[in-house]
C-alpha cells in the first residue's frame, strides 16, 4: 500500500481528510496527519512516504516549503496541495513543484479522491515499469553469457547483421584484442562428496566470490558453463597476474582448490572457439599436472599415441604374479609402469582405457581362481564408474593400488587358514544346490570320493560336519533372504532346502535365539 501524510493547520479539514477518505479502497495508508510543516518534517524522517497532500497556508512554514523540501528528500514523491487561496501567484508555484492536483477549500472529498486515484494510477505504472526495468537488468547478464557460449561452441548464423548488433550491444566489439579465454573449474574434493550439500555449497561461494572479484576488473565477459565451471575473456597483455588475482580473491571462502585452464590469444571473435577449446583442453591436463594451478594449451599439447598391447600384456602378467606371491612392492612397481606408459601419452581416453583394462584383467584372474573380484571388494560393478570420475591420474592410480594391495591381501589370508580352496568348492557346491535335499552323498558323487572319506575331508579342513556346514550355509541365505522386503518366510524355507516351515522354524531359532519373523522385524 502507497503511505501518504497528511497536512494541515485546520483541524476540521485534517481530521475530515483522515475519517472520509477512503483510503484503504483506494489502496493507501495514512502514516501521518499533522498541524504543521515542522511535524511533517519529522514524519518524512521517520518514514518512507509516497504521497504528499498539505494545505498551502500555514504558520512558520508554508505547504510550498515543506513541498521543496520533501521532493529534495524523495524526488519522485506525489504532491496534493489543498488551500482556499486562489491566486495565480501559489497555483504558479504549486505547478512549479510538479504538484498532482491543486484541491480549493471548502473541499469536495469527491474531487480529492479523483486526484488520490491519479496518484494511484501513475504511482502503479511507474512501479510496472521499475519491474520490468529490473527484469531487463536480472535478464542482460543471462542474455550475455548465452550468447559466449554460443561464441565459445562457434554457433553458426544466417543473420549476420543480427549477430553484429548483439555482439555490440553487450560491448563485446570493445575488447581489447588480443583475448585469451580461461576457463575455471571447481575441483571435487573426493568422490564421496561429489553431489552433496558441501560440493553445492563450494560452487555456490565460488561462483559468487568470482562475480565480486571480477567486478573489481571492470566489464570483463565471463559465463557460467555448468555448476562448478566459468569461462572468462582476458586481455592476453595481463592474462598470468589477473588469472592469479581472480583466483585469490574467489578462493577465500571456499574449502576446495580450483584449476584453471588458458587457451592461447587470439585476436578476432571469430576465433574464440579455437581459444575456448584449447582452454578446456588445457584444463583437462590435470589429470596429469594435478588440481590448483594455472595450465596453459602448451604445456598440454601432444600429438596422439596409442599403448603397445604385448607391452601392456606382459606388464599385466607381471602384476598378477606378484599379486599371486603377495610380494606388495611389486605390486606397486608394477602399477607405476602400466600408469608409466599411458602417462607419456598425455590422453585422458588412454588413462580410463588402462584402467578398464585391468580391471578386465583382474576379473579374468580371479574367475580363473573361482574368485568373484566384487565379491573380493565388498563393490557393485556399478561403482566401477568412480574411475571416470577421477580427476587426475594420481587419484586412479591411488585407487587401483590401495584395491590390488586389497585383493592380495584377501586371497593371501584365503591360502592361509582352515579353508582351503578344497573347502570353498564345497561350499560353493553347497549354496548353488541350496535349494535342493542335498546329502552328503550328492557332494561326494560331485567331486568323485565316498561320503565318508569326504565327510573326512569336510572335518578335517572345515572343523565341520557335512550337516553343520549345511545348516550353517542355509541359515546364512536364509538372512539374507529375510532382510529382503519381497520374500514370504515360506518361499525363504523353501530356497534354503526346508520342506517342513516348523523345522526351518526351530532350527533358526536354535541358531539365532528368535524365529524368523522376529528376525526380520529386528533387521527392519
Amino acid at each position: 500500500m502507497y503511505k501518504v501524510l497528511l497536512v494541515d493547520d485546520e483541524e476540521l479539514d485534517l481530521e475530515g481528510m483522515k475519517q472520509f477518505i477512503p483510503w484503504s479502497e483506494l489502496g493507501m495508508e495514512v502514516k501521518g496527519s499533522v498541524n504543521n510543516a515542522l511535524s511533517a518534517c519529522e514524519v518524512l524522517d521517520q518514514h518512507p512516504i509516497d504521497i504528499l497532500v498539505s494545505d498551502v497556508n500555514m504558520p512558520y512554514m508554508s505547504g510550498l516549503e515543506l513541498a521543496r523540501i520533501a521532493l529534495q528528500r524523495k524526488p519522485n514523491m506525489r504532491i496534493i496541495f489543498v488551500s482556499g487561496f486562489q491566486e495565480f501567484s501559489y497555483v504558479q508555484q504549486a505547478l512549479s513543484l510538479k504538484a498532482y492536483s491543486y484541491v480549493l477549500k471548502p473541499m469536495d472529498d469527491s474531487e480529492l479522491v479523483a486526484s488520490l486515484m491519479k496518484v494511484k494510477r501513475d504511482l502503479d505504472e511507474e512501479s510496472k515499469q521499475r519491474e520490468v526495468e529490473q527484469a531487463y537488468q536480472h535478464m542482460i547478464p543471462i542474455a550475455k553469457s548465452e550468447l559466449l557460449v554460443r561464441l565459445f561452441e562457434g554457433e553458426e548464423t544466417t543473420n549476420k547483421e543480427f549477430m553484429s548488433k548483439l555482439i555490440a550491444s553487450h560491448e563485446l566489439d570493445k575488447l581489447k584484442w588480443p583475448v585469451c579465454v580461461a576457463v575455471m573449474e571447481l575441483d571435487q574434493l573426493s568422490r564421496v562428496e561429489r553431489n552433496t550439500a558441501a560440493q553445492h555449497e563450494n560452487s555456490r561461494l565460488f561462483l559468487q566470490q568470482l562475480n565480486e572479484a571480477v567486478k573489481l576488473y571492470g566489464k570483463m565477459p565471463y559465463c557460467k558453463l555448468h555448476s562448478h565451471r566459468i569461462a572468462l575473456l582476458i586481455e592476453a597483455d595481463h592474462i598470468d597476474e589477473t588469472v592469479i588475482e581472480l583466483l585469490e580473491s574467489a578462493k577465500r571462502r571456499i574449502t576446495v582448490t580450483v584449476t584453471t585452464g588458458l587457451g592461447a590469444p587470439v585476436q578476432t571473435i571469430e576465433q574464440l572457439q579455437m581459444s575456448f577449446q584449447q582452454a578446456v583442453e588445457a584444463l583437462e591436463g590435470k589429470m596429469f599436472l594435478g588440481k590448483g594451478g594455472i595450465i596453459k594449451y602448451e604445456e598440454v599439447r601432444t600429438e596422439p599415441g596409442m599403448l603397445d598391447s604385448k607391452v601392456l600384456d606382459e606388464r599385466m602378467k607381471a602384476l598378477l604374479k606378484a599379486m599371486s606371491d603377495y610380494e606388495l612392492v611389486q605390486i606397486y612397481d608394477e602399477l607405476e609402469n602400466l600408469f608409466r606408459s599411458a602417462t607419456s601419452l598425455r590422453s585422458k581416453f588412454t588413462v580410463h582405457n588402462l584402467s578398464n583394462y585391468i580391471v578386465w584383467k583382474l576379473d579374468q584372474y580371479l574367475s580363473s581362481m573361482n574368485e568373484d573380484l566384487f565379491e573380493l571388494l565388498g563393490i557393485e560393478i556399478r561403482n566401477l564408474d568412480i574411475l571416470m570420475q577421477f580427476e587426475t591420474i594420481n587419484d586412479i592410480r591411488s585407487w587401483l593400488v590401495h584395491r590390488v594391495f586389497e585383493i592380495s591381501e584377501r586371497l593371501h589370508q584365503k591360502n592361509n587358514t582352515k579353508e582351503s580352496k578344497f573347502i570353498r568348492n564345497v561350499r560353493k557346491t553347497i549354496q548353488d544346490r541350496m535349494s535342493e535335499n542335498i546329502t552328503l552323498k550328492d557332494i561326494a558323487q560331485h567331486f568323485s570320493f565316498s561320503p565318508s572319506y569326504l565327510g573326512f575331508l569336510i572335518k578335517e579342513k572345515s572343523g565341520s560336519t557335512f550337516n553343520e556346514l549345511l545348516v550353517q550355509l542355509r541359515m546364512e541365505k536364509a538372512c539374507e533372504l529375510l532382510k529382503q522386503p519381497g520374500f514370504k518366510i515360506y518361499e525363504i524355507a523353501d530356497l534354503v532346502g526346508y520342506r517342513y516351515l516348523p523345522y526351518f522354524s526351530r532350527q533358526f531359532k536354535e541358531k539365532f535365539g528368535m524365529t524368523p519373523l522376529e528376525y526380520r522385524k529386528k533387521e527392519q
